[in-house]
């Protein structure tokens, strides 16, 4: 996708594709936040970007921490696809959401964000861990290792699978900051790189997705932490901030939305929710 928006844009252009592995592929038997975190999703990339044997690299944000090294710079967001979850579960069901699931289903998840959210309306439910690419979820739920799980709606799309689960609206459940944008990295030195891409990045979906970020960025939260963040604009162009905090079980949650008008109202926001919600919560997060 990035490279036809590159040849689309600067005709005559050569690109090469470099494929890469990263460690959260190929470490699936433990829980993100066990052994390393959301730099699992960008150790590699970054070693090749700052060592000059990749020009860019191509991000699904939502797997990239909130703060990354000051070399690099986030130079292009592609236009946000579908920001939503995916419901999917065993072939031999018949569900219309996740309140329709049978009593007790296992839902294999590695995320801290929808453990809470199932849980909070779904307190019955089990969550065991099923990590992977779509790939091997999918597999675990058609082989009964798992009732269902939930997937992202964008990679799913990417893939060509928009027939697969049923979408979950966001008023239902909250995507995580970030869910649905790819980015673009080059060397914060690299100028004519930056000057290639940001003929393509698209401004609405790199203004939501910085709201998105910054509010990660003042809640001080880790892989542990979760928190879902959706920023979209309304009719009237206002873009709008919503954002709720859980903890870890479900039990409780805190929420609250903001009109992103200035620099400081994501973190202003952030501020707010870690002053309102309880301790089950707060601890979860560190603050800025």
């Amino acid at each position: 996708m990035t490279a036809a928006a590159l040849t689309a844009a600067h005709p005559g252009i050569t690109i090469e594709l470099v494929p890469m592995t990263a460690a959260g592929d190929r470490i699936l038997d433990r829980a993100l936040a066990d052994v390393g975190g959301k730099v699992l999703w960008t150790r590699e990339l970054d070693a090749a970007l700052s060592e000059g044997w990749i020009d860019l690299a191509v991000h699904s944000l939502k797997d990239v921490e909130t703060l990354r090294p000051e070399e690099f710079y986030l130079a292009a967001m592609l236009p946000r696809a579908d920001a939503r979850d995916r419901l999917v579960v065993r072939s031999d069901w018949t569900v219309t959401g996740i309140l329709d699931l049978p009593q007790g289903a296992r839902v294999g998840t590695s995320s801290p964000r929808r453990t809470a959210q199932l849980l909070a309306v779904r307190p019955d439910l089990a969550t065991p861990l099923l990590r992977g690419n779509v790939q091997t979820r999918l597999a675990r739920v058609a082989d009964a290792s798992v009732d269902a799980t939930l997937l992202a709606a964008a990679g799913l799309d990417r893939l060509g699978m928009d027939d697969v689960g049923m979408a979950i609206a966001t008023t239902e459940l909250l995507p995580a900051a970030s869910q649905g944008a790819i980015g673009i990295e080059c060397r914060i030195t690299d100028d004519a790189v930056r000057a290639l891409l940001c003929v393509i990045d698209d401004i609405p979906t790199r203004t939501a997705v910085a709201a998105e970020r910054d509010l990660l960025a003042a809640l001080g939260g880790d892989c542990r932490s979760p928190v879902a963040a959706h920023a979209v604009y309304d009719g009237a162009g206002i873009l709008r901030l919503r954002a709720i905090l859980y903890a870890s079980d479900g039990s409780a949650q805190v929420g609250g939305d903001t009109i992103i008008d200035c620099d400081d109202a994501a973190a202003a926001l952030a501020r707010k929710l870690l002053a309102d919600g309880p301790p089950s919560i707060t601890a979860l997060f560190r603050g800025v």
